[in-house]
């Protein structure tokens, strides 16, 4: 993409810029901002659009004591039980097993610490789910 080609539609990054490599007059790559782009916004509204509605599931799910609170939190924080295992220092395996409300809860609290650790969370909010779905970080305002 030339220099001046380089998409300047104002969108969800605000005041912030992205970098896009650019071919200068010259032919030489160069470095240049952009305010965005429709089609980055449109791609990454659908992908929010998707993660409401596994966090709204999630939330569904829990209510009706199929999940433990810990799935609901894992999907706003966009983690799978891989990831919070790592973060977690626990096998993956039990994080799936903690995802189920009767296990969830006995858990002790080391665990419950470790799990409220890597969410960025305390252990009384780890337990706990909202009323609904907060927007979330890559949306637009909802209200």
């Amino acid at each position: 993409m030339r220099k001046k080609d380089v998409p300047q539609d104002a969108g969800t990054l605000g005041p912030w810029h992205q970098v896009r490599y650019a071919v200068a007059d010259d032919g030489s790559y160069e470095l240049v901002p952009s305010a965005g782009w429709d089609v980055v916004d449109t791609a990454n509204a659908e992908a929010w659009a998707d993660i409401r509605e596994q966090a709204e599931s999630a939330l569904e799910r829990v209510r009706k004591g199929e999940l433990s609170p810990l799935a609901f939190h894992m999907v706003v924080r966009l983690m799978d039980d891989s990831i919070l295992a790592g973060y977690a220092g626990l096998a993956r395996w039990r994080v799936r097993r903690h995802l189920k409300p009767k296990v969830f809860a006995k858990l002790p609290q080391r665990i419950l610490i470790k799990y409220a650790q890597a969410l960025g969370l305390s252990p009384e909010e780890l337990r706990r789910v909202p009323e609904r779905v907060a927007p979330l970080p890559g949306e637009k305002d909802r209200e």
